[in-house]
């Protein structure tokens, strides 16, 4: 018989504690997919009219803008590490519940870059999908459920936030130094969302040039033709 080993106190705290982010980050903290087509159009020069013009771009394109998203995060993550840094590990809840919520924006914002919207229950699925690859977790079970979304999208939380808490504790450790945890919590958020930020950005990535193959193939494939058999006499 395997001993499984018991969870610590920290990182049962951890655990809830991402859980609980992940949940808010999926019910209330959402990118408004119109005010990004926006910023994508504006900020970024896409000339597209809604995400399906993605498609029609080359994939570098798409790519400088996800790579700019996810440093965009990274930033955002660090600052906010420095500042709930200074308090070591007593400020380590709050810090993580923020720390979700920004992790989970850029992930929906590299879904949008790459003309995945989440407007059904489907497309809500898909994207935390990608949001468990990103977390390097396993969820081929889970997706047998994938079409219940009420219980398929709480199962992968839980799923990611029990790998996070695991990597989140044994890095986090370090935070108990005062004189470094802020410098620490800084560098430790910038390291989770580029990390999250990458493997996200390559799922979102290679399901674009699957669909592009594919319209590609369907341009490309002949008409049907239909051969008479030749004349005699």
């Amino acid at each position: 018989m395997v001993n499984v080993k018991p969870k610590s106190w920290l990182r049962l705290r951890v655990e809830k504690t991402l859980t609980k982010g992940l949940t808010r980050a999926y019910s209330t903290v959402q990118v408004d997919p119109q005010k990004f087509l926006l910023q994508l159009r504006t900020a970024y020069r896409l000339p597209v009219s809604g995400y399906h013009g993605v498609y029609s771009l080359e994939v570098g394109e798409l790519d400088m803008v996800a790579d700019d998203l996810i440093r965009g995060g990274m930033k955002l993550a660090a600052a906010e590490g420095a500042g709930f840094g200074l308090g070591g590990l007593m400020t380590i809840i709050p810090d993580l519940g923020i720390l979700s919520a920004i992790t989970m924006r850029t992930i929906q914002k590299l879904s949008l870059v790459y003309g995945f919207q989440y407007n059904t229950d489907n497309e809500i699925a898909d994207l935390w999908i990608a949001a468990a690859s990103a977390a390097g977790v396993d969820i081929s079970r889970e997706l047998l459920e994938k079409e219940v979304v009420n219980k398929f999208v709480p199962r992968v939380i839980q799923r990611i936030a029990a790998r996070a808490s695991a990597e989140v504790v044994e890095k986090w450790a370090g935070r108990m130094i005062p004189l470094v945890s802020s410098a620490l919590g800084a560098g430790l958020n910038y390291w989770f969302v580029r990390a999250w930020g990458e493997r996200a950005k390559a799922h979102f990535r290679e399901r674009y040039l699957q669909i592009r193959l594919q319209s590609d193939r369907q341009i490309l494939a002949p008409s049907e033709v239909r051969i008479l058999p030749p004349q005699t006499g």
